[in-house]
């Protein structure tokens, strides 16, 4: 036994787990592509461990389907099935945020207003990585703020099961700038502790995330198809 997989280094396994979701998502790795995990260790220079951990994750946000004594292959996934998904991301969000513009403390909404300004910096430098970090750190402070532990839960669940989709649309052209302006309509609504706008904001937010990831997925369709 190898000391990686004697101890199993959760950073690499993450960073694998992201490069793959990223290529999922963007159409580089297509519907039934085999998944061959000693070919993904030798290109991140890792051993099984960290690269069955992360195709574990990968399948637990339906993005790998792991078929026993066959492997790993690609999860197939359509623009329909997008759409729904972030439907039903939408509603949560919305809930969430109409709750937190109503009960979030003074400290809480410091703390968005905050997040929102460190974030112009990462959309300036085109920083998506940066920007997605901040960006959960946002919706996560939201999450937090509706003061219900039973709802942040099953927030943070369905985000990370999102979380590459969510992370790929971020790579459309101007959509993070596009996404910060979103961010400040939401900030203000809840500045003003109006819940109603907020949540509108919000779902206008996660429907123009769906489009640009909609977007993205229809110029790959015609390679994945040959």
């Amino acid at each position: 036994m190898s000391s990686d997989d004697a101890n199993p280094n959760p950073l690499l396994s993450e960073r694998i787990r992201i490069a793959l979701a990223d290529e999922i998502t963007a159409g580089t790795l297509v519907a039934g592509q085999p998944l061959d995990e000693q070919q993904i260790g030798d290109r991140f220079g890792a051993s099984r461990t960290p690269v069955r951990e992360a195709l574990r994750q990968l399948a637990a946000a339906s993005l790998v389907e792991i078929r026993p004594r066959r492997g790993a292959i690609v999860a197939g996934f359509t623009a329909e099935r997008i759409v729904e998904m972030f439907e039903m991301t939408a509603e949560i969000e919305a809930m969430c945020v109409r709750l937190a513009a109503w009960r979030m403390t003074p400290i809480e909404r410091s703390r968005l207003a905050r997040l929102h300004d460190e974030s112009e910096e990462m959309v300036a430098n085109n920083d998506i990585d940066g920007y997605d970090r901040l960006n959960w750190e946002f919706h996560r402070t939201i999450y937090e703020g509706t003061h219900n532990s039973f709802l942040a839960e099953q927030a943070i669940a369905l985000r990370d099961r999102m979380a590459a989709f969510r992370r790929t649309q971020l790579r459309e052209s101007g959509r993070p700038v596009r996404s910060r302006g979103e961010h400040e309509k939401v900030l203000e609504a809840i500045m003003r502790g109006d819940g109603e706008e907020a949540a509108r904001c919000m779902r206008a937010h996660m429907f123009n995330a769906s489009i640009a990831l909609e977007r993205l997925t229809a110029k790959r369709e015609p390679t994945s198809n040959n």
